[in-house]
């Protein structure tokens, strides 16, 4: 979405508030498209002291699956981002200051960079996920598991002279 800014620039003090919808459903995350749902982004831009200011917050529910446990869970995110907008740069490159094309900005191409770069790397269902047995699968945040634990190999020696220990015991 190109917003026009021109009318701003000369303008200290006015304020232009703007609500669109993204989609991004055909971005891939780790195999997954958990943007299900449209990203609704809202936000303005206003002339603060002769600078534009732009300001805006994109947000969803994504569709996420835990990487601990693998069950499927609905997951709010919410990302907001200022800019200062400009006509030209004076001192090379920032990241916080976006050059306007002929008075426009691409706040469509700014919103999804935003998101998509605030997408978590591990999305999880609770902070206290336990996750899956590694032997048997089951799910740990609904039970216990019944495999039996390895022991360590490094203590094998030892356990054996428990065992023979045992077994005198049980013999006599």
């Amino acid at each position: 979405m190109l917003l026009n800014v021109q009318k701003l620039i000369n303008a200290p003090g006015e304020r232009m508030d703007f609500q669109f919808q993204l989609d991004l459903s055909d971005v891939d995350f780790g195999g997954l498209y958990p943007a299900r749902n449209p990203v609704v982004v809202t936000g303005g831009v206003r002339n603060a002291a002769g600078m534009l200011l732009l300001e805006f917050t994109a947000e969803t529910v994504l569709q996420s699956v835990c990487d601990r446990c693998l069950k499927s869970f609905k997951n709010p995110k919410s990302v907001r981002r200022e800019y200062l907008l400009a006509e030209k740069l004076e001192n090379g490159e920032n990241d916080d200051i976006v050059l306007l094309e002929d008075g426009t900005v691409d706040l469509g191409d700014l919103a999804r960079t935003a998101f998509i770069l605030e997408m978590d790397t591990k999305t999880l269902c609770s902070e206290d996920c336990k996750g899956i047995c590694p032997g048997c699968g089951v799910n740990l945040n609904q039970g216990s598991c019944t495999c039996k634990k390895a022991a360590d190999p490094r203590w094998a020696a030892l356990a054996q002279l428990l065992k023979k220990d045992t077994d005198q015991e049980e013999t006599q």
